[in-house]
This record gives C-alpha cells, structure tokens and sequence, in this order.
C-alpha cells in the first residue's frame, strides 16, 4: 500500500494481476453500493516508477482505539456489527476480519477505527453470493459469525 496523496491510496499488484485487481475492484464497487464500511474504489491506475498496477481507494486515517472508554468502543461496535449485517443481506461477505494464524500481522488489522467510525479494508478474498451460491456463502457467513465474536472481545477489552 503506497500513499498517493492526503484522499488516495493504491494496492499495488505485480507480475499478472488480471484476475485479481478486476476482482478486487469489482467486490469493493460491490460493498461500496451498499454502504459505506469498505474503503471507496475510486480507479485502477499503473505506477510507471514501481512498474505495478494500483488499485486507487479512499485514503483513511486509523485511530488507536484503546484510547477510548469501553462504553464508546461498544456504540461503535454496535453500528459497525449493523453495517456488516447489511453488506451480508446484501449478499457480501468480507472473509477476513480474522487474519489466519500463519500470516503475518495483528490478528484483526483488517478492521481500523476511524474518525467516523469502524471500517473494514482489504476485500481480496470477500465473496458474492451470486458467484459463489448459497451452500458456499453461508458456510462463508458461519465462519464470520465466530470471528466476529472474537472481534468483539478483543476490541472491548484490550
């Protein structure tokens, strides 16, 4: 992730990115018409100095949210448990709000705390139910469910 400007950020994709820059555009045009709990796509470009594709997304400005009192981060926590109900009857599921054991990085550093309130970035893996079918979205929406209630813990007591 590369820094454009104080709005834009671009993904950067190497080597053959075909299939995965359309698609990752097209599951965040897709979350974006719903509401507004992904990061805005805004074009995909080609970084001459870098000789890789981007990915242009709204830039947004994480805050730690430890410096908050429990009772907020819950009404936060509320609204944002709401939204991803909305992107699920909307047909959308994230797939990574817990990242695996065997990557590196925080385990839920694909939610960030923002000004205006939680958001969900990095929709590389997210599925349409109209891609992938019932049976396989509602597995994909079971294992949401857990993890966003190991979300919750973690982010209401640390």
């Amino acid at each position: 992730m590369i820094a454009l400007n104080e709005t834009e950020v671009a993904k950067l994709y190497t080597g053959d990115t075909r299939s995965d820059i359309g698609s990752e555009a097209e599951k965040m045009q897709y979350a974006n018409a719903v509401i507004n709990l992904i990061p805005t796509f805004i074009q995909l470009g080609f970084n001459d100095t870098l000789q890789a594709e981007m990915l242009v997304m709204e830039r947004i400005y994480p805050v730690d949210y430890r410096a908050y009192e429990v009772e907020k981060r819950a009404l936060w926590l509320d609204v944002f448990f709401d939204e991803i109900k909305q992107l699920h009857d909307a047909g959308f599921v994230h797939r990574h709000i817990k990242r695996p054991s065997d990557i590196l990085g925080e385990a839920f550093d694909n939610i960030l705390l923002t000004a205006t309130g939680i958001r969900l970035i990095d929709v590389g893996i997210s599925a349409i139910k109209g891609k992938v079918g019932e049976m396989l979205f509602s597995k994909y929406l079971e294992t949401e469910f857990k993890e966003l209630q190991e979300f919750k813990t973690y982010f209401l007591n640390r």
